[in-house]
């Protein structure tokens, strides 16, 4: 029996990473929304949350019927409090849109953690719907430009920490700025690029969950990862060449050109499931067992799933983290943050005071 999914993006970039997911799962046509047939592996509903109507207009993959308009001028201005305070006004038409299906088995939240609407949804979200329903819900977070500026940058820590507190199964992070390091392209090319990255990655790790397979990862294995370590995990991928051994496809895809989220893995994770599909002369089930051991006595467990396709290897690793010095340096530059936009705050109250200084009085000409 297929699993039955939920993916619900939420804010401009979480609305975006959705109609990527859309778009590759329709095969990308612009019409193929009205014609052609989704290939999810699963029974997936899709839907996109904003208060910006704009945002949900520039959608071209979702469909009308799967975006939510949440009324509130033009978005809440990366002003989270303003947010929470949305979302606890609208929740009841949120959930209205939601339970239009009857059950899932698996539910991603897709936002940013930087921006308004979806860093200020996120958290209690994923707390009301751990509290409703039995079923795992996990977070994919995507951490900003550092260049963005110091409200994304607070934003991103007390929306982490609010998921964290929210009782959801996992934080699966995605990090802007180490996917677009090294790289010549504009903010625009980059956003685009790193959303087909998060889409491609989405959509393996769905039918890595619900296929039939020689060697079996399913929905179990996946919660045993992302219930150890310290809550937070990273994805990585690797497509093969044609030369390129399963092997080498698997360390690739821990390795930092794998991954969506700077990480020394052998130092940092937890645990780890790694799904390999490709076809069947090309899957050395030695090999793939030889370094799956070695994983496994490097960083603790690891699932191992194979999938026999028609095409050439492709590796996907969910990992679990039990430390990460780049987070800790996020939530570093996340205090300067802080007190950058107080020391602002105290000088726009030392202006107001000067203004003080003529209550009372009128000019004279």
């Amino acid at each position: 029996m297929a699993l039955n999914v939920l993916l619900i993006g939420v804010g401009q970039c979480g609305n975006r990473i959705l109609d990527e997911i859309n778009k590759q799962a329709f095969g990308g046509g612009r019409l193929s929304k009205y014609f052609g047939r989704q290939k999810f592996p699963s029974n997936v509903k899709t839907v996109a949350i904003n208060t910006s109507r704009n945002d949900l207009k520039e959608l071209e993959y979702t469909k009308a019927k799967d975006r939510l308009h949440i009324t509130h001028l033009h978005g809440v201005g990366a002003n989270r409090e303003e947010g929470k305070k949305v979302y606890e006004k609208n929740k009841d038409s949120i959930f209205k849109k939601l339970e239009e299906d009857d059950h899932y088995d698996l539910c991603f939240i897709i936002s940013s953690t930087g921006g308004g609407t979806g860093s200020s949804f996120s958290p209690p979200l994923a707390q009301d719907l751990k509290e409703k329903y039995d079923f795992q819900v996990h977070s994919i977070s995507v951490l900003p430009f550092r260049s963005e500026g110091t409200i994304f940058l607070q934003n991103t820590a007390f929306t982490l920490r609010e998921l964290s507190d929210s009782g959801l199964d996992s934080i699966i992070l995605v990090d802007n700025e180490f996917l677009r390091k090294g790289k010549d392209e504009d903010i625009h090319s980059a956003y685009s690029r790193i959303n087909q990255m998060v889409a491609e990655r989405m959509l393996f790790l769905l039918k890595a969950l619900d296929s039939e397979m020689m060697l079996v990862t399913d929905l179990g294995d996946f919660k045993t990862v992302m219930d150890s370590g310290n809550m937070f995990a990273t994805i990585g991928f690797c497509n093969a060449g044609e030369n390129m051994r399963v092997e080498s496809a698997i360390k690739k895809s821990l390795s930092p050109n794998g991954l969506l989220f700077d990480s020394n893995i052998f130092n940092e994770a937890s645990r780890a499931m790694v799904t390999i599909q490709g076809e069947k002369d090309s899957l050395d089930m030695d090999g793939i067992t030889r370094i799956i051991d070695k994983l496994s006595d490097e960083i603790g467990h690891v699932f191992k799933g194979v999938v026999v396709t028609d095409s050439n290897p492709r590796v996907l690793s969910v990992v679990s983290l039990d430390s990460s010095e780049e987070l800790d340096d996020v939530f570093d530059k996340a205090v300067e943050a802080v007190e950058i936009e107080k020391k602002k705050k105290e000088l726009q109250e030392e202006n107001d005071e000067v203004f003080s200084k003529i209550d009372g009085m009128e000019p004279e000409y």
